[in-house]
């Protein structure tokens, strides 16, 4: 049986001594992708979440974070055919030249298997202890983004903006993905939904059940229009039986990034008991 359904890994709700271990076990069995979250800074003082409907923060102040960017390119050069993903970088909080530099190296580094999730932010006292407004955090990813397109894809570059200006610059090396890395656009929000529909290859959604998945998936159809191609869709999920992989597919999702164990060290058999329930190692396989 040839599967279009891919399978990410999600790092984000592992502890990180067993990141590594992970990663190396998941190339081994069949992943197609590895997926990391990303924040500046989590302040003590903490409210909302990205959870719609939901009021308390998913994560303590005191959660592990790293600079996912710069993860990614030590867990490429420990890999050799994940792709690697942010889940989600919060381009909105950088300058452009910051986070273009950033993601091009990543893509460099990793022979071309950046995979960016990009997303604008959902906590507000972190925009605020980086000095910037929460209100216009969607204008100004909506700015930072056409920016590291321009950067990736032209020759010199001039910009005036309501957020950023600078004279011609050069930017080089270019991605080695042309004419960029693939974007994923994070969240479930009317906004981010419109966002991703009008400006990236994919949609990055949180968790879902079969059921639920739905809804956004057509909004995402109707904004989107019958003449674009269509989005890359990525939720995290669940696979109990074999079964479960075509109805996934059939629901439209593409890749399914999920987390198959209960406690960090029980990840590696977690991983082996997925890969055999979802066909991992056995037959041939579409990436």
């Amino acid at each position: 049986m040839i599967r279009r359904l891919k399978f990410g890994l999600a790092l984000g709700r592992l502890h990180p001594s067993f990141h590594l271990q992970a990663v190396l076990l998941a190339e081994e069995i069949g992943f197609e992708s590895v997926w990391l979250p990303e924040h500046l800074v989590f302040p003590v003082d903490m409210s909302g979440s990205p959870l719609i409907g939901k009021t308390h923060p998913p994560v303590p102040p005191s959660t592990p974070v790293f600079d996912a960017l710069a993860y990614l390119a030590y867990l490429a050069g420990r890999t050799e055919r994940l792709r690697l993903g942010t889940h989600v970088y919060l381009l909105g909080l950088r300058h452009p030249f910051v986070a273009a530099r950033a993601i091009q190296t990543l893509d460099f580094v990793s022979g071309g298997r950046a995979e960016i999730g990009i997303g604008a932010g959902w906590l507000e006292s972190e925009c605020r202890a980086a000095g910037l407004d929460f209100r216009t955090r969607g204008r100004r990813l909506d700015e930072a983004l056409a920016v590291c397109k321009r950067l990736w894809s032209e020759e010199v570059v001039e910009h005036r903006g309501e957020f950023f200006s600078f004279e011609p610059v050069m930017f080089e090396p270019k991605p080695i993905q042309k004419p960029w890395p693939r974007l994923h656009v994070g969240g479930e929000s009317v906004a981010a939904l419109r966002r991703a529909a009008r400006s990236a290859d994919g949609w990055i959604g949180l968790d879902h059940t079969l059921d639920s998945v739905s809804a956004p998936l057509a909004r995402l159809r109707e904004l989107r229009g019958a003449e674009a191609p269509p989005l890359e869709i990525s939720v995290g999920g669940s696979i109990e039986t074999a079964e479960d992989v075509r109805r996934w597919e059939d629901a439209g999702v593409d890749r399914l990034i999920v987390a198959p164990w209960r406690r960090s060290s029980e990840v590696l058999d977690g991983l082996r008991r997925f890969a055999d329930v979802a066909g991992l190692r056995s037959g041939p396989r579409s990436v």
